[in-house]
């Protein structure tokens, strides 16, 4: 903003040289106040009383629990790097395995894999296909509510509480349908 009105006081005085006696002028225009400073020698013991004074005078940032929690105190921009924590974790686990397989005398080939995954429950296949399904939904569609945002819409209050429900409902239901194809 400062700048800003530099710049419109830069042009409405032209190309006129600046000279030090309208330093006060520029100033005035900016709204910067100019006032003289005045120092004073003091004893380091002094000095540290002074510090110690206006440390008593700052602010206090205030406890994190006064604050009302809601989905969007740990908000959607959270999320969106915990579940892509989450994905690639899973995916540098799951190929760091895969390469020291061979070492360990381990079967992680595809085939082995199917057959393995095809041995376990419904419930537990389900929970690991959502295990991995959900973070990967949550992630694509914050992904494009982030660029949504990019754009310069959706900032209002009651729109971010909208799209927190939308997101988180439509991830769980993709991740379902991840999950078990319903």
């Amino acid at each position: 903003m400062i700048a800003q009105r530099v710049g419109v006081a830069a042009l409405r005085r032209g190309a006129r040289p600046l000279a030090f006696d309208q330093l006060p002028k520029v100033a005035m225009a900016t709204g910067i106040q100019a006032r003289p400073v005045a120092t004073a020698k003091v004893s380091q013991e002094d000095g540290h009383q002074i510090l110690v004074k206006q440390r008593l005078r700052r602010p206090i940032s205030p406890h994190l629990g006064i604050y009302k929690i809601e989905q969007t105190w740990l908000g959607h921009s959270a999320w969106t790097r915990i579940t892509g924590c989450t994905l690639s974790g899973a995916a540098y686990a799951y190929f760091t395995a895969y390469l020291v397989a061979p070492l360990l005398g381990w079967h992680l080939e595809s085939a082995s894999l199917v057959s393995a995954f095809a041995t376990l429950p419904f419930a537990v296949k389900g929970g690991v296909k959502f295990a991995l399904g959900f973070p990967f939904a949550y992630h694509f569609i914050n992904g494009l509510r982030h660029l949504w945002f990019d754009m310069g819409r959706g900032f209002s209050k009651s729109s971010i509480k909208k799209g927190e429900m939308a997101l988180w409902t439509s991830s769980i239901l993709s991740g379902l349908y991840l999950a078990f194809g319903l």
